[in-house]
């Protein structure tokens, strides 16, 4: 059940229509079976990323010319923090 409620809620299913599927009378014990995925945090972050660049001024006109591919991360190079150049 575990896997099942955690792909339902991977498609975007509300925590009432994952509690209905399983046969759960409570969000606790919902949650107990619900878990995060690495892909869906993956995904999570990726879709917040396209969210604030849409609505950064100039985004509609992509006036900076710039192309990031959000799943590729950019080798560091001298403006990236000390920390990611590890």
């Amino acid at each position: 059940m575990e896997k099942a409620s955690t792909l339902a809620a991977d498609t975007g299913a509300k925590l009432k229509d994952l509690m209905v599927r399983a046969g759960q009378s409570s969000e606790r014990a919902q949650l107990i079976y619900q878990h995060s995925t690495k892909e869906h945090q993956r995904r999570l972050a990726v879709n917040i990323d396209l969210d604030v660049r849409r609505q950064q001024p100039g985004a509609a006109s992509g006036s900076d010319g710039a192309t990031v591919h959000p799943l590729v991360p950019r080798p560091p190079g001298p403006s990236a923090p000390r920390a990611a150049r590890r």
